[in-house]
């Protein structure tokens, strides 16, 4: 049901006391907290940074502790023995950077005095982190009278913040495995375990045997436990939603997905709250925090950026993220930048996932962040983003190949020795499509139609532009034109009305330039 009331945004707010009692919006996630606590007692949950897992935490540790009078009218309510309650441990790694396995020690030891603090009990005698955290389970069950409940926010960020510096991310992960090893031999004193985080790391590098840790990462029934579907955005925050796009809020931020295609995609929340604060589109969530170690990886693997559009991945490739082994699919898959669009089985249970960016936030956003690894700095991009609108709007066939050519004669020269992406040929249309993207135009990857797929299509300012490259040794040879002519690339676009120009572009690998810029219009 609407809620006509205007209330106030819960921006930042990961404390569910604050929001229930603060008069903020909430949107009730207990239907999957419920099942989640009835169906099993070890579980694993790895969702991007800033979509709700500490909230999520928060409030089943208000749940655990018994905290009735914050869940009146939520779905919970009703269904929960509130007689029932857990001594809880609340673990998380979500503040600062920790830079050494000192420091990391320290603010384990600091945790789990604080833990003990809070339920009353005598801070721990043992200066060993193992024996420290196993004494606190241990003595929590014995004057509770309960088993323990163990909740674990951000577990990677510790290892994921030095992602970049091997050793001491290797040297982080064995600091943190000296922790969560305690979880497995402490099961008869346990009621409830979450580790949520970013990324997921081997079980056998991290858990040390922890291995009957449930992963409801890509669950259906859990798909949308974090993060605003269409109908919170509709009822829920209806009060914030006239003046604004409803479309173009739903273009910009829906679209991250986690099960097939039957299940609701969901919005990031930092996005939602923050539009409806500032009144204004803008990628609130990527600039938030877009980590180094993303860009830095792709730089050194060469990525093809067009893609990023239909990225096809087998599952263990999506799980398989560790210091000495990242996953291109696992780390962009994981982060955030791609998402679950839909499952293939060519193969009788062995699936494939078709990946691909989520909304326009990220799509403009992150192809702006990989023009730099491209060879076109951002001083560059920056005149781009001027002149390639006007051109495309008015058509100006002959300004948009000079402003091509000019592109590609600009990339530094050094560059095509020093980045490996140089030894694709891919990377001519990554430079295309790269720049397009960051434009937030419409752009369509190998548009499929009847005959076949054209590389590339753009629709803006009433014209529809189909692009071909080809890659020739030296000489321009006219092949890219002729294909779009002869496959009939253009049919499908010619109910639309709008006029529609061929462009077949050639770039010569030896020159490093395009050699031949043909182009007819269809009126």
């Amino acid at each position: 049901m609407t809620d006509a009331h205007r209330r106030k945004l819960p921006i930042g707010i990961q404390t569910f006391s604050d929001i229930r009692e603060g008069d903020y919006y909430y949107v009730d996630k207990t239907p999957h907290i419920e099942r989640l606590v009835n169906q099993n007692k070890y579980y694993f949950l790895s969702r991007p940074r800033r979509f709700g897992k500490s909230l999520l935490l928060d409030t089943l540790r208000c749940l655990f502790e018994g905290r009735q009078s914050l869940f009146e009218g939520l779905y919970i309510h009703d269904k929960w023995d509130w007689q029932q309650r857990y001594p809880v441990i609340r673990i998380s790694f979500a503040n600062g950077v920790i830079q050494d396995r000192s420091e990391l020690d320290r603010r384990i030891h600091y945790q789990l005095t604080k833990n003990s603090e809070r339920l009353g009990l005598p801070a721990t005698s043992y200066p060993d982190i193992p024996d420290a955290f196993a004494e606190l389970i241990e003595v929590a069950r014995r004057e509770y009278h309960q088993p323990v409940v163990i909740l674990i926010d951000e577990y990677d960020k510790p290892i994921l913040d030095n992602i970049l510096v091997p050793e001491r991310a290797r040297e982080l992960r064995e600091g943190l495995k000296n922790l969560y090893s305690v979880i497995k031999d402490a099961d008869p004193h346990l009621h409830f375990v979450l580790l949520t985080g970013v990324s997921k790391f081997s079980k056998v590098s991290l858990f040390s045997g922890l291995n009957n840790l449930n992963d409801i990462t890509l669950d259906a029934p859990f798909s949308t436990i974090c993060g605003y579907t269409d109908e919170d955005v509709d009822t829920v925050f209806a009060p914030e939603l006239p003046g604004l796009d409803r479309g173009a809020i739903r273009q910009w931020y829906n679209g991250y997905r986690w099960g097939g295609s039957e299940v609701a995609s969901v919005y990031n929340p930092f996005d939602v709250l923050l539009l409806f604060q500032k009144r204004a589109f803008a990628p609130y969530w990527f600039e938030s925090a877009t980590p180094t170690f993303l860009v830095e990886l792709l730089k050194e693997r060469g990525v093809y950026t067009p893609a990023l559009t239909a990225w096809l991945s087998r599952p263990a490739l999506l799980s398989r993220f560790d210091v000495d082994d990242i996953s291109t699919d696992a780390m962009l898959f994981q982060t955030g930048y791609l998402t679950l669009k839909g499952i293939r089985e060519e193969v009788p249970y062995r699936p494939l996932y078709q990946l691909g960016l989520p909304n326009q936030e990220v799509e403009i956003s992150l192809n702006e962040a990989l023009l730099p690894i491209l060879g076109v700095s951002h001083a560059v991009f920056d005149e781009l983003a001027i002149r390639l609108p006007r051109l495309l709007k008015t058509a100006d066939m002959k300004g948009l190949e000079t402003h091509f050519k000019a592109l590609y004669a600009g990339l530094p020269h050094d560059w095509y020795r020093n980045n490996p992406i140089a030894q694709y040929e891919g990377h001519y249309a990554s430079v295309f499509y790269s720049h397009f993207a960051a434009l937030g135009l419409d752009v369509a990857v190998e548009d499929a139609s009847h005959r076949g797929k054209v590389d590339m299509s753009v629709d803006f300012g009433g014209h529809i532009y189909l692009f071909e490259f080809k890659v020739v040794e030296q000489l321009p040879e006219g092949k890219a034109l002729a294909q779009i002519k002869h496959k009939g690339y253009a049919d499908k676009h010619r109910a639309s009305g709008k006029p529609i120009h061929l462009i077949g572009v050639e770039f010569s690998s030896s020159q490093r330039q395009i050699v031949a810029f043909e182009m007819e219009t269809l009126v």
